[in-house]
């Protein structure tokens, strides 16, 4: 069988693989058009995914999981570094010896009567400097179509690794049973490694994902000097052509898309301001040659929460999926096979299947209190569909970043914006995270979840250590660090009703906080941080918001941010020594100016 690199590390390693799982039938995985449109015939064939409305949605495939694996599971998510202590008491540990031990007989013959599917791929442009190479091996073709969308998938992956380095992600995937109590998604950090089993569903299988591209990647830049995040990138053009470049980080569910495909709102549009997508979801970020930090979008595509998606919320992530795109666990509209979900639109399609396969009518469901599309449902879009997508995408070098925005959902504690004093102050912003629960992680719904710059299920190591990196990472930029700032659109009134418009409108915050990282405006300094005049934020155009209104939502409460010192102490408390000093110095200095 030809593979498709002279390097023996790889060859060697998928040797072993291949004789662990004892697949019948082994594919290499080169990324031509004519072998994924045969794939792709082959799930339709089997039932494994429907093909959708050619005229509609051109190119576009459904598939629907199992009832018991929609969702990201953190419980069975582990993080196995040698020492127990190296991964942190956020990270479920065991160590490597054991896991291999326990999970080696479960992959032994795992893929008899099935296709091993071996899959190179590049998490970021093919030959930039920041790229890093990754094999997958797995039993399942919505693997194989979902990483073509998701990576620069094939052949040409190597490129970057050569026919020496040993520096690649192994991936071991199969959905064996699809059995839950014996689904495991496992990182070895000091081994390149990732094992997964028993699940099909994305965030758990494909492993050039969270899997690589944050959890062994936050542990690769810790030791080599670069940083992986969960963070959108986004460009904005000013009207003289100039474009600044800010990186954001926010717990799911908080518009974190939304922000990254931002519509600016007329009276921008009109005097020429436009927004640039680089990315949806993470970001490496790494010093450049001019000592500024650069960042690029190690992935390909848009791995996106489909209900609540609709011409409003989020028009470009919608124009992203109108074609070559994978639905996952969406409703059908039987009449012309097209797909729905929740706040798509206020019509639920009459004949429906809805995510579970059961034939409905649809309006009749929904009255019923019932969901037609699973809350947690995805679609998979190349990243060159969005109609925004910036022209620096694929730029090698990456894009300099001028501010990095951290934020979350809270009703009454964070003001709509406000800066932190340096970039140790900003590591401390980034630390205290909070938001209100959601659907993509399963759980409560409401509870308020401390989640450090939203990296807490995702950051493959000690998140003290983490801290202490970013801290470092501050020294190496100097002068030339990012500012560092925390938003909150989710500020609500005495009814419960969110006070800030919130999706195109946040392009008023992003304007203030540029002009801040330009220095052309000044801000006022409170307990938290550095805050705009109410003047400052431009209200031009805003039904019902007023100069006033937003001095409301950038009022800082002392008593209720006393409480939030509680809190963040409660939570500091678990990293015990591991905890940088920085981090308790700052915590007191905010008490001491509450106080």
């Amino acid at each position: 069988m030809a593979t498709l690199t002279k390097n023996p590390n790889v060859n060697k390693w998928v040797d072993e693989m291949i004789a662990l799982c004892k697949p019948d039938k082994v594919v290499w995985i080169d990324g031509s058009k004519a072998q994924l449109d045969g794939l792709r015939d082959e799930a339709v064939s089997t039932g494994e995914m429907i093909k959708l409305n050619e005229e509609k949605l051109p190119g576009c495939l459904y598939h629907r999981t199992l009832p018991n694996d929609v969702a990201r599971v953190e419980d069975r998510t582990f993080i196995c570094s040698r020492k127990k202590e190296d991964a942190g008491p956020t990270n479920n540990w065991c160590d490597p010896k054991e896991m291999y031990a326990k999970l080696t007989p479960m992959y032994d013959g795992v893929m008899k009567g099935r296709t091993m599917y071996i899959i190179p791929y590049s998490m970021g442009p093919i030959g930039s400097p920041l790229a890093k190479v990754g094999v997958e091996v797995t039993d399942s073709i919505y693997v194989v179509l979902n990483m073509a969308i998701m990576t620069r998938m094939g052949a040409d992956a190597f490129k970057n690794l050569g026919d020496e380095s040993d520096d690649f992600v192994r991936g071991l995937h199969s959905k064996a049973d699809v059995d839950p109590e014996k689904r495991y998604i496992v990182q070895f950090p000091e081994d390149n490694t990732i094992w997964s089993i028993n699940s099909a569903y994305g965030g758990n299988v494909l492993l050039g994902k969270k899997c690589f591209a944050l959890r062994i990647a936050s542990y690769q830049g810790k030791n080599e000097g670069w940083m992986a995040e969960h963070m959108l990138i986004l460009g904005i053009q000013k009207p003289n052509g100039e474009i600044k470049y800010v990186t954001a980080a926010f717990p799911s569910a908080c518009g974190k898309t939304n922000l990254a495909m931002l519509i600016p709102p007329e009276g921008y549009t009109k005097r020429g301001y436009k927004v640039w997508t680089v990315g949806d979801d993470i970001a490496w970020l790494k010093p450049g040659e001019d000592g500024r930090l650069y960042a690029i979008n190690p992935e390909n595509g848009f791995f996106g929460v489909a209900p609540g998606t609709n011409e409003k919320s989020n028009f470009n992530a919608l124009a992203s999926t109108r074609k070559n795109t994978i639905f996952t666990n969406v409703a059908i509209n039987n009449d012309d096979m097209t797909v729905w979900w929740e706040k798509l639109d206020k019509n639920p399609p009459v004949n429906a299947t809805e995510w579970k396969g059961e034939k409905v009518n649809g309006p009749e469901y929904v009255a019923a209190g019932n969901k037609l599309a699973h809350p947690n449902s995805r679609f998979t879009a190349p990243a060159e569909n969005c109609p925004c997508i910036s022209p620096e995408f694929n730029n090698p070098k990456g894009v300099p970043i001028s501010a990095i925005i951290f934020g979350g959902r809270r009703a009454k504690t964070a003001p709509l914006v406000y800066q932190s004093f340096n970039w140790q102050h900003g590591t401390f912003v980034g630390s205290i995270m909070a938001s209100e629960t959601t659907a993509a992680a399963t759980g409560a719904v409401g509870v308020v979840r401390r989640d450090p710059m939203a990296m807490l299920p995702f950051c493959g190591y000690h998140m003290g250590d983490y801290w202490a990196h970013w801290l470092e990472m501050g020294k190496i930029l100097g002068d030339k660090a990012p500012k560092i700032f925390n938003v909150n659109w989710f500020r609500t009134d005495d009814n419960g009703d969110f006070i800030w418009p919130g999706y195109g409108d946040n392009m008023r915050v992003l304007d203030w906080i540029i002009d801040r990282c330009e220095g052309t405006v000044d801000a006022v300094e409170t307990p938290i941080g550095y805050e705009p005049k109410p003047e400052d934020i431009n209200v031009e155009g805003l039904e019902g918001i007023t100069t006033e209104t937003v001095a409301g939502l950038l009022s800082v409460d002392k008593e209720l941010w006393k409480e939030e010192a509680k809190g963040i102490e409660e939570f500091y408390a678990k990293f015990g020594e591991k905890l940088p000093k920085e981090m308790s110095d700052e915590l007191a200095a905010l008490k001491a100016r509450l106080a």
